[in-house]
């Protein structure tokens, strides 16, 4: 079904945790740059492993962002999606007094939760017995943390706070959400992106799946190893269009629709059909032809079988000729149920800042790819749509499609 014109959703603010860059101007040099976030992995004990590599934080000050709830109270992906959710309100130049007396929704996607802490307690309890297990780290492994202390946080009681626990598409999905509310008029404004910390489990469990790169991430090239595991939060400010110009709001972008699917078709295997649908369900509800997307920021994680089976799908939607393809997971690692927040928010700084952002690390696409994906330097580009691919285990499929902000459209 088409979205109704009667309210258009517009995002005017952002909040960035990431390898490459806090904040939304650190984080879009690090885009224009090709910046890498890759280093030796220090979240947890990798001894053991051949490899370690990742994208991590390093020592990210959340006491410079959560001012209201004691910090040690929140495991650490609670941390990265308030604090992330505080510097997008900051970015919009919202006042949190007015904002408490409107009706919104708080949604945000996880693929792990607070597994880092679940990690701590299982291996405090083999070690020494379920009695040393810290009640107080247990307390904080609850996901929907994730959302109801960024209430909590900013003091928004008129809200509506979910976690969407739909794996690595997870923050496609928080949008999508995020998206019908606020055009429906359920929402004045929304809340929405995704968040994950690093953790001993996920990077053990793509490890014995013979997915995880021994140094980089090379999304399409020929030489592609696998991934590296991230961590980070992204989450966006939507409202709608005529509240944005009320309080003359900055607009980033529109958002101009989306799509949803789930083929089960396999546990980690993505299935080519399932994604092309997906693609063109979004197009269907954005009201946009495929000749008229400009950028395609793909899911991109770097395997061999998802580069070539998200390639072929594009191809199936869009012919011979694709727009450029790229995947900031090169820079980024994979981030996890943060991996299409971030991705969205690198959409919509392009579209403002006109530029297509690199994907890194690449010597020699991948003939079965057969896209551009603007190797290792950013171009000027001037970007009118943006989809941006999220596709997740499970085959949980989700895709943003975003647009220039335009008086008419």
């Amino acid at each position: 079904m088409m979205a109704s014109p009667d309210r258009r959703v517009v995002l005017t603010g952002l909040g960035v945790l990431s390898s490459i860059g806090t904040g939304v101007e650190d984080f879009t040099a690090g885009l224009r740059a090709g910046r890498s976030g890759a280093g030796p992995i220090t979240a947890f004990d990798t001894a053991g492993f051949e490899h370690s590599t990742g994208c991590g934080l390093g020592e990210f000050d959340a006491e410079a962002w959560i001012q209201h709830l004691p910090v040690d109270s929140l495991g650490p992906a609670s941390r990265f999606s308030v604090s992330a959710a505080r510097m997008a309100v900051q970015d919009a130049g919202l006042d949190l007094g007015e904002l408490r007396d409107r009706p919104g929704v708080i949604s945000i996607g996880t693929t792990d939760g607070e597994s880092r802490d679940l990690d701590e307690l299982v291996g405090a309890e083999l070690a020494h017995g379920p009695a040393a297990m810290d009640p107080h780290v247990a307390g904080r492994l609850g996901a929907a943390r994730l959302s109801s202390a960024v209430a909590l946080e900013l003091g928004l009681s008129d809200v509506e706070a979910v976690t969407i626990p739909t794996a690595c598409a997870a923050g496609n999905y928080a949008i999508g959400y995020g998206y019908d509310t606020v055009r429906s008029g359920d929402a004045d404004f929304a809340l929405c992106g995704g968040a994950d910390a690093m953790c001993r489990k996920t990077f053990a469990g793509f490890y014995r799946l013979g997915t995880i790169a021994p140094d980089l991430c090379r999304p399409f090239d020929i030489d592609r190893k696998g991934i590296l595991t991230g961590e980070g939060a992204g989450v966006l400010v939507l409202e709608d269009l005529e509240s944005a110009l009320a309080r003359g709001a900055r607009i980033y972008a529109e958002v101009l629709g989306y799509g949803l699917n789930c083929d089960a078709y396999h546990q980690v295997a993505p299935d080519r059909s399932s994604i092309a649908r997906v693609m063109a369900l979004a197009l269907e509800n954005a009201g946009v032809e495929p000749h008229e997307v400009d950028l395609i920021s793909a899911h991109g994680t770097g395997t061999k079988a998802n580069d070539i089976i998200e390639s072929q799908a594009i191809r199936e939607i869009y012919g011979g000729r694709p727009p450029r393809t790229v995947s900031v997971k090169s820079m980024l690692g994979h981030t996890m149920g943060a991996a299409s927040a971030l991705a969205a928010i690198a959409c919509a700084l392009a579209i403002t800042h006109r530029f297509v952002p690199p994907t890194i690390n690449h010597n020699r696409t991948d003939p079965e790819c057969r896209i551009d994906c603007v190797p290792n330097h950013a171009v000027e580009a001037d970007l009118r749509i943006v989809q941006n691919n999220g596709l997740g285990f499970g085959g949980n499929n989700a895709v943003v499609v975003l647009g220039r902000y335009e008086e008419s459209r």
